[in-house]
């Protein structure tokens, strides 16, 4: 509709009373500032409805108005092979009758329009509203769309898929090396053991160089894209592009509030956001919570349905085929995004080469000092994506995204395959992925805020599928090693060595270091030292002192440069920390043989800012 139409549809709704004056005209202020049709606008401030605008827009079109879950339309006229046309274009094969084809259509425009014509020739329409198709397409192509979400990169790149978690190769090349493991401890104990400690030592002390390396340039402030506030203000609004938002969330009712009131925070015309709250359909609470709301048009249900495996990107990938923007990204149920964040990526974008197609903001936490749990997390993500991601970035090794506010180009998202749906840290190896196909991925300074948890079993929960994420990943690009390091080169390939493998094999190694290194320290026994000859044992007490203390400095720079001075001290009790990834590391090893593709959840919406959040938020509802 041009703006004249769209002008008459305004006063219709005004004349009707379901609008007033006064928010007509501010709607039109609005739309000349996003470029935004009308309809979306005043949908986007919640001032009316999806069924009443389009049952008006009908009423000026002289077009007959159906609601699609009274009269569906003809299910036999729909084509899977056009699904994704169908929600493109909001416009859907309705009816046959004495041989012409009437079409439902919600995008009264030019191109949809086109699309008919050139699809079904010349046809009649009613108008119906766009949740109708969408609601019906949903309905009507439940299976397809979840077959789709489940099957379609192990269909399509079935080497880079998890689903299969060994592949006869490399249960076999496992075979081997025990049996020749345990016949040489058998036969040369002393000598084997030695062999061990060496190649703990050495795998320690080159971990600790690749560490300190990807610190040093990371550290450096021209390794982010920096978007200035003048970027922000020159921008055009009307010349943004729609951009589709996933919120996946299993049994989050109560932080429902909280992540709505965060996305109506952000900087960007509500008009041109496409919501997608990502629900699990036996999720009765959520979903009925999520409609209690009563949220605006530009927010939306989606309700996955049952199937295996139930995890957080097969949940994405199905919510994917509504998705209507030209880029995406996901938040999780309790995130607190930048309010620039959307823009700040976009410019990213606009301002890099073309071969950047993701954009990693930064996450750190809002719940800090609950306890020393949230305290060193908050450590340890400060280190992570203020050093060592941009250290990462640099190098040109794959960047372990991480699972929220990660922002991609939609078209070559789904060029890549979207995310693996049985790997558990899906984004670890999506981003594997993007450099391996020759894709960068940026990192830029934007912040969001998450929740911490702090209790210690849902920290172990978390930690533990993270890891057994990274042993998928993997365990997936080195089926075929010299493939992997032909498409990575020698600085991935390495790279990928130590940020992948390095943090299993640290995680798995780490108990038998410091078991034996506590056991000599309690008895004072000399029976290991044949175990560690002098290059051994000053490779250890090397790793133990600079090495152990280069991570707890590492620490205190990721707090110095968050300004979070009090956190500091705390960097001193990083190796009881470890301990504790050593015992997630050892619970994600037996998930991977025993339960590779369950999804444990961590429980969100226990620290006391969450429940101030959500009362200010319910507060704020009451109100509108």
């Amino acid at each position: 509709m041009n703006n004249h139409s769209q002008n008459k549809v305004g006063d219709i709704l005004v004349q009707q009373g379901v609008i007033t004056a006064a928010q007509l005209k501010e709607a039109v202020i609005t739309q000349q500032e996003c470029g935004s049709r009308l309809g979306d606008v005043v949908m986007a401030k919640g001032w009316i409805t999806s069924f009443k605008l389009y049952s008006t827009l009908a009423t000026h079109l002289g077009l007959p108005f159906v609601n699609l879950d009274i009269h569906p339309a003809d299910s036999s006229l729909i084509k899977s092979a056009l699904y994704g046309r169908y929600l493109e274009h909001l416009a859907i094969p309705y009816q046959l009758n004495n041989g012409k084809l009437t079409v439902a259509i919600a995008d009264v425009c030019e191109t949809s329009m086109e699309f008919i014509r050139q699809q079904y020739g010349d046809v009649d329409y009613v108008i119906t509203s766009k949740f109708d198709i969408i609601w019906y397409l949903q309905k009507v192509g439940n299976d397809f769309f979840s077959d789709t979400a489940v099957n379609a990169l192990s269909f399509a790149r079935p080497k880079q898929s998890a689903k299969q978690v060994f592949t006869i190769q490399q249960l076999v090349q496992l075979g081997l090396f025990l049996s020749v493991f345990f016949t040489v401890l058998v036969y040369w104990p002393t000598q084997t053991l030695i062999g061990i400690n060496m190649f703990a030592g050495v795998f320690f002390l080159i971990n600790f160089i690749f560490k300190a390396l990807l610190a040093w340039l990371g550290s450096h402030r021209h390794v982010d894209t920096r978007i200035s506030e003048q970027m922000l203000s020159e921008l055009d609004e009307t010349t943004l592009p729609m951009y589709t938002i996933l919120v996946p969330m299993y049994k989050e009712a109560k932080t429902l509030p909280i992540i709505a009131a965060a996305l109506r925070r952000l900087d960007y015309p509500k008009s041109k956001l496409d919501v997608k709250l990502v629900l699990e359909e036996n999720d009765t609470e959520t979903v009925q919570a999520a409609k209690d709301l009563g949220l605006e048009s530009y927010f939306e249900i989606i309700r996955v349905p049952s199937s295996q495996p139930q995890t957080k990107p097969k949940a994405c990938n199905y919510a994917l085929n509504f998705a209507r923007g030209k880029f995406i990204t996901i938040y999780d149920a309790e995130d607190k995004p930048d309010p620039q964040q959307l823009k700040k990526a976009l410019l990213t974008f606009q301002n890099s080469d073309d071969d950047m197609i993701c954009v990693q903001a930064r996450l750190n936490y809002f719940n800090t000092n609950d306890s020393w749990l949230t305290r060193m997390f908050t450590l340890e993500y400060s280190i992570w994506f203020d050093y060592f991601l941009p250290g990462l970035d640099i190098l040109r090794i794959p960047i372990p995204l991480g699972g929220t506010s990660n922002h991609f180009k939609m078209d070559k998202l789904r060029e890549i395959g979207l995310w693996d749906p049985y790997n558990v840290t899906e984004d670890a190896d999506l981003g594997m992925r993007i450099t391996q196909l020759g894709y960068r991925v940026g990192v830029v300074n934007s912040t969001t805020l998450e929740e911490a948890t702090g209790h210690l079993g849902n920290w172990i929960r978390q930690r533990s599928r993270w890891i057994k994420g990274y042993m998928q990943t993997y365990l997936v690009y080195m089926r075929h090693p010299m493939d992997t390091y032909k498409s990575l080169g020698h600085a991935g390939f390495w790279g990928f060595q130590m940020f992948i493998g390095g943090t299993i094999m640290m995680s798995l190694l780490l108990p038998f270091m410091y078991g034996m290194y506590f056991y000599w320290l309690i008895t004072q026994t000399m029976a290991l030292d044949i175990y560690f000859t002098p290059v051994v044992l000053y490779m250890s007490l090397f790793n133990l002192l600079v090495g152990n203390g280069f991570f707890i400095y590492v620490y205190m720079l990721g707090a110095f440069k968050r300004h979070n001075y009090a956190l500091i001290p705390h960097a001193l009790t990083a190796p009881l920390y470890w301990v504790l990834l050593s015992v997630a590391g050892y619970k994600a090893l037996w998930q991977l043989v025993y339960n590779p593709f369950f999804w444990e959840k961590t429980t969100h919406g226990l620290t006391h800012f969450v429940h101030e959040d959500l009362d200010l938020a319910e507060n704020k509802n009451a109100k509108t």
